[in-house]
């Protein structure tokens, strides 16, 4: 992963957005050592088509050129596409089950891949 998001970082001003209580996320994040890849990183209480609108105009990211990626359908994946962003899904079989939701695997904006790694055959 570190390898990853050093290259992507190289290429992307990358924004890290998660969901959860506070101190946790910011406690996994610490853990991590990842932070320093990140431009900016926030913890919302849910990840919204608004909160992804607001983070592309705070970052000043045009939604067309801009990609979430994460493994939940329900609020990574269509939430993005419906702010005009493109989507990478990372299937994991860990995903909450309320984070499941059916999706157009035909969006033209929409990529899934394996691993995380792949994401450098794409961007």
């Amino acid at each position: 992963m570190v390898d990853t998001l050093t290259a992507l970082q190289q290429r992307y001003p990358l924004v890290l957005v998660t969901k959860g209580d506070v101190v946790e996320q910011w406690r996994k994040l610490d853990r991590s050592g990842l932070k320093s890849h990140f431009l900016g990183v926030h913890v919302v209480r849910e990840k919204t088509t608004a909160n992804y609108t607001w983070l592309a105009e705070r970052y000043e990211l045009s939604p067309e050129s801009t990609w979430m990626v994460g493994n939940s359908p329900a609020s990574d994946i269509l939430p993005a596409l419906a702010a005009g962003m493109g989507a990478v899904l990372i299937p994991n079989d860990n995903t909450w089950v309320l984070e499941h939701a059916e999706l157009d695997t035909t969006a033209e904006r929409l990529v899934t891949v394996e691993r995380f790694g792949q994401l450098l055959d794409h961007f």
